[in-house]
């Protein structure tokens, strides 16, 4: 049997870090990305089946996608098609902090409310 739980600690100033090997998931990938002020991902990318949902976790910038350019804050999340031609880059100002999902598209058989099953067991703070 597999572990139930795996935790990882992070460095939330790093540059990027992906989350796939650090907790063996086997559903979706995950990072964490910090770019400086000015800085830009150096290429605009697609993918073949993977969906990628975005929040902005600090700071703004700027997303290239499929060549509009939408301004975007803290606060803002977004998905994209996997057909989406995608780039982001941060403000001339302001550094950005994301986190990216990606999950292949179409495969989520259910949610919180739809695959959550509640148990008899108590937490020990109730």
């Amino acid at each position: 049997m597999t572990e139930a739980f795996k935790l990882a600690h992070i460095d939330m100033t790093a540059p990027r870090t992906e989350l796939h090997n650090l907790l063996a998931l086997t559903g979706c990938e995950v990072s964490i990305n910090n770019m400086p002020a000015g800085a830009a991902v150096p290429f605009v990318h697609k993918h073949t089946a993977n969906e990628e949902l975005y929040g902005v976790l600090a700071g703004k910038g700027e997303l290239y996608i499929d060549g509009k350019v939408v301004e975007i804050q803290a606060g803002d999340w977004f998905r994209i098609d996997p057909e989406g031609h995608r780039a982001i880059r941060a403000s001339e100002q302001s550094a950005i902090t994301l986190i990216c999902v990606q999950t292949k598209r179409g495969s989520l058989g259910g949610f919180t409310m739809t695959d959550g099953v509640l148990v008899e067991e108590k937490a020990p703070w109730h």
